[in-house]
C-alpha cells in the first residue's frame, strides 16, 4: 500500500488536534482517490496505538474498563462508541477473539474514534507524534 506523505500529513493533523486542517487535508485525499490508502494508514496506526496502550495490560478487563471511562466522558462519546463493537475490535488488535461479524464500517468507526483518544491519554510532544506516525507508516 502507497502511504505517502499527504496521508501522513492528513492524520497528523488530526492527531495533534488541527480538525480544520484535517477536514482540508480528507477532501483532498478524498478528491485524489486516496481515502483507501489514508483508512490503511488509519488502520496501522490504530493497531500501534492499541499495542503500545494495553501491551501490558489485563485483558480483557483493562479494554472495558478503559472504553467504559472513554464512553462515561460525554454524551457524545457515549452514542458515538458501541462498548461491545469498541471493546472486541481492540481485543481483535491484541490477537485476542473474532470480529468476523462485525461490519467493515463498524470497524472503521471504532478506529477513526478511538485512534485520537488513544493518542490523546499519551500526551506526545510533537516529535513524539512524529515517531508515532513514522511507525505507523511502516506497519502500513
Amino acid at each position: 500500500m502507497p502511504v505517502t506523505d499527504e496521508h501522513v500529513a492528513a492524520l497528523r493533523a488530526q492527531l495533534a488536534g488541527n480538525h480544520e486542517e484535517h477536514k482540508r487535508l480528507l477532501r483532498e485525499l478524498d478528491a485524489a482517490g486516496g481515502m483507501r490508502d489514508y483508512m490503511g494508514l488509519v488502520s496501522a496506526a490504530f493497531l500501534e496505538a492499541v499495542d503500545r496502550r494495553f501491551k501490558d495490560a489485563s485483558l480483557p478487563a483493562a479494554v472495558i474498563e478503559w472504553i467504559s471511562d472513554v464512553r462515561a466522558q460525554s454524551d457524545a462519546a457515549s452514542q458515538a462508541i458501541n462498548p461491545s463493537i469498541a471493546e472486541r475490535v481492540i481485543l481483535k488488535a491484541l490477537g485476542h477473539g473474532d470480529i468476523a461479524d462485525i461490519s467493515g464500517g463498524d470497524v472503521r468507526h471504532v478506529m477513526r474514534v478511538l485512534l485520537p483518544i488513544l493518542i490523546a491519554d499519551e500526551h506526545l510532544g510533537d516529535a513524539d507524534l512524529d515517531g508515532f506516525l513514522a511507525a505507523a507508516r511502516k506497519l502500513a
